[in-house]
């Protein structure tokens, strides 16, 4: 799976935008990471293995804590990517725009 789809598939369930919102205030443990949810811990690592795959997150070891760390690049390829369709959209809703001034223009006429 290529990068931007392997971001997009980590990126569709809740729980990993959730996981990677605590992560924006810091580096925190898999325990940490779980206390707000109402699944096990291994289902948690689940999640964690796959926002890691995705390069979302990195997990370093220090003695027997394994911390989780935000990585912020793969987010950024995503934002590059949507950039386009944002300009798409804003082109076509001033394109509407300028159409409903002549509409009124006329209108008033």
């Amino acid at each position: 799976m290529d990068p931007l789809s392997s971001t997009f598939s980590a990126l569709a369930d809740p729980t990993r935008r959730a996981i990677l919102a605590r992560l924006t205030g810091g580096e925190a443990t898999v325990t940490e990471l779980a206390e707000p949810f109402t699944m096990s811990l291994p289902a948690i690592s689940k999640h964690l293995k796959v926002l890691e795959h995705a390069g979302l997150i990195t997990r370093t070891r220090t003695a027997q804590w394994r911390p989780c760390r935000l990585e912020a690049a793969p987010l950024k390829e995503v934002t590059d990517w949507l950039a386009e369709y944002r300009r798409f959209w804003e082109d076509s809703f001033d394109r509407l725009d300028d159409h409903l001034r002549e509409l009124r223009k006329k209108k008033d006429r």
